[in-house]
């Protein structure tokens, strides 16, 4: 049977939280299917975040040992989690135990009403074909790019993240459209809510006329002002792309934005930062 478009799960031990945090700590991260998850565990553990905000996380994948890589690492870290269904990875899985493919949030506290943004524009590309055969090389899938959307419950305020993952097999016309409809969605909350989003948008902002959209939407890059490549050199002299990236809205504080560039268990490095309460009502 296929499987559901959101699963949760909740491994966080119950504790009263009478008020929000001072500061929180949140990781973004394209972990690369979870390959190296033992090593992608251990520096989550040391990064103790409150939030991650997670892509191209695989279920069921012949590639990552028939494992929920979400599920497993909420387990670990004693985290809830929601996961969105992006893809079933046709060349990783059989039709009796189908794979799939995604992005996964995860949180110390209660996760609420998560929900998907299925892109309207989509790339073709990962379309299986008649004429190519099925495997893994060629990453055959059904689906589409998502937004796994997430309301987090924090001391009886509420924080809301933008998990994406855009596409990377376009031009940036669909990307900027598909960011765009994040966007308009993030409009239906007030300027009193705070608003996380983060992920691997495919695309440098820095360098293109989007910089300016989410300026004007309100949002505020949290690493600026020192801009770092977010993956590795491909080859000899190319310093890297920067490629993920983090917004965030609201009445709070950005502090100790940091690419994690010595780390080498994903193609991306983790993103971190620390939001920190102000005297707002709300997070």
């Amino acid at each position: 049977m296929p499987m559901q478009e959101i699963i949760t799960g909740n491994f966080a031990p119950l504790h009263w939280v009478i008020s929000p945090p001072h500061s929180m700590r949140v990781v973004d991260w394209n972990i690369d299917r979870g390959l190296r998850l033992e090593g992608i565990i251990d520096f989550l553990k040391d990064m103790n975040a409150d939030v991650l905000i997670l892509q191209e996380v695989d279920i069921n994948a012949r590639r990552t040992h028939r494992l929920n890589i979400a599920e497993e690492i909420a387990r670990k870290l004693q985290m809830n989690y929601a996961f969105g269904r992006e893809f079933e990875e046709l060349t990783q899985g059989s039709k009796a135990s189908p794979a799939y493919h995604g992005q996964a949030t995860l949180s110390r506290w209660s996760i609420s009403s998560p929900r998907l943004i299925r892109f309207r524009r989509q790339s073709n590309f990962w379309r299986p074909h008649w004429f190519l055969p099925r495997v893994a090389p060629l990453q055959e899938r059904l689906g589409g790019r998502i937004a796994l959307v997430a309301e987090i419950n924090v001391g009886g305020t509420k924080l809301v993240t933008y998990n994406l993952h855009l596409e990377s097999r376009a031009n940036d016309e669909l990307r900027v459209s598909q960011m765009n409809e994040v966007l308009s969605d993030s409009a239906g909350y007030g300027p009193q809510c705070t608003l996380v989003v983060a992920g691997d948008l495919n695309l440098d902002v820095s360098k293109h006329p989007a910089a300016m959209t989410w300026a004007r939407a309100g949002f505020r890059d949290a690493l600026a002002p020192t801009p770092s490549p977010t993956t590795p050199p491909r080859r000899l002299f190319e310093p890297g792309r920067q490629i993920d990236w983090a917004f965030v809205r609201g009445p709070i504080q950005i502090d100790r934005g940091q690419v994690h560039k010595r780390l080498h268990t994903s193609d991306h490095y983790p993103l971190s930062f620390n939001l920190i309460q102000t005297d707002a009502p709300h997070l």
